[in-house]
This record gives structure tokens, C-alpha cells and sequence, in this order.
């Protein structure tokens, strides 16, 4: 099985995140993309969105996506670092299954400078999410293939702000937007 962890705050999750999933697993023949929203990263000042709302988003968006999963693996953590969930997922692996890391090509350039670094880029391939022609350092030890995307121009902080300011926002799944109205989260108002 050709397995990968795409994890985040997701707060919310777009149709950005869900066309670089679908890319990564078309291009590299992936059986399954593991969808692990981060219950507390330990690069980001909190989540806007409670952690059970966001799994619940991510749920809402996967929902009828064969090679798409969402997991609750870092439920109950108190820091989401990456070696941790890796270390979880390879418990449920079986021999002979492969391992790759969907990455943003801005998270992979800190790559060395995450906890247990070495550890981290022996356990996973990454595919690295950028634009095409953008250059990044490549550490050494570190396996990669590079996953070009198209520009996506859609971002969590832009719809929470539309959100917030009583509009419809753009690139969000509709399961998804109908469940930010109902719990009332980023503030949201339905527009009239």
C-alpha cells in the first residue's frame, strides 16, 4: 500500500488542500491520503476552530473520496509533531507498504529544523507541494519528488475573514460551509 500523511490545522479545510491530495495521489499512484488535522502544532499560535470541529470539517470534505481519510491520530496530544504522528501511522503499517509526507514547499524548507529531524526524512518520502520553477534547499538525507501545482489561490486565513465579515467564501466544500454556519464558527453569519 502507497500511503500518505497530509496533515494541518485545516482551519477550515478548502478545496486548495483537497486539489493537492488529489494531485499527490493521482501522480504518485497513492491506495490512501491520510487527512490528520494537528491538535495543537507546535508551529502555530492556536487554532480558530475547536480541534472537534476541524476533524469534523475534514470528515465533512473527504466524505465520498475513496483514497481520502480522515484521522483523529492526534487526538489527545499535547504537541502535534510530525516524527509522532509518523512513528503512529508506520505501528499500522504492514512490511513492504511505502510512506510519503505531503508537504508545502514553505514547511519543507524549515524540514531540518524540526524535532527529530534525521528520524523524520529516513521514515517518509516527501511530496513537495510547489509551483512550478520555485527553488527550495534540499537536506541531505531527505527523499523527495515534487509535486507542481497549478496557482491556488484560496487560503484559510481569506475565508475565515470572509466568514467573518458576512460574506460567502470561495473554495469552500459545501458540506463544509454548511456545518461552519450551523455551529456558528469564524464568527460566520450567513450571508442575506
Amino acid at each position: 500500500m502507497r500511503l500518505a500523511i497530509f496533515g494541518g490545522t485545516f482551519d477550515p479545510i478548502h478545496e486548495a488542500h483537497l486539489a493537492i491530495a488529489r494531485a499527490a495521489a493521482e501522480g504518485f499512484r497513492l491506495d490512501r491520503v491520510l487527512f490528520i488535522p494537528a491538535a495543537h502544532p507546535p508551529h502555530k499560535i492556536g487554532a480558530r476552530a475547536p480541534y472537534a470541529d476541524r476533524v469534523r470539517m475534514v470528515e465533512l470534505a473527504c466524505a465520498g473520496i475513496a483514497r481520502f481519510e480522515a484521522s483523529r491520530l492526534e487526538e489527545n496530544t499535547v504537541c502535534s509533531f510530525s516524527i509522532d504522528t509518523i512513528r503512529k501511522v508506520h505501528t499500522r503499517m504492514s512490511p513492504g507498504d511505502e510512506l510519503f509526507f505531503i508537504v508545502g514547499a514553505d514547511a519543507f524548507a524549515d524540514v531540518s529544523d524540526w524535532q527529530s529531524a534525521e528520524e523524520v526524512m529516513r521514515a517518509v518520502e516527501f511530496l513537495v507541494i510547489s509551483r512550478p520553477g520555485h527553488a527550495y534547499r534540499i537536506p541531505p538525507g531527505a527523499k523527495l519528488q515534487r509535486v507542481d501545482t497549478m496557482e491556488l489561490d484560496i487560503s484559510s486565513s481569506a475565508i475565515r475573514a470572509s466568514l467573518a465579515a458576512g460574506l460567502k467564501p470561495r473554495g469552500v466544500p459545501g458540506p463544509v460551509l454548511e456545518y461552519i454556519y450551523s455551529h456558528g464558527l469564524y464568527r460566520a453569519r450567513v450571508p442575506a
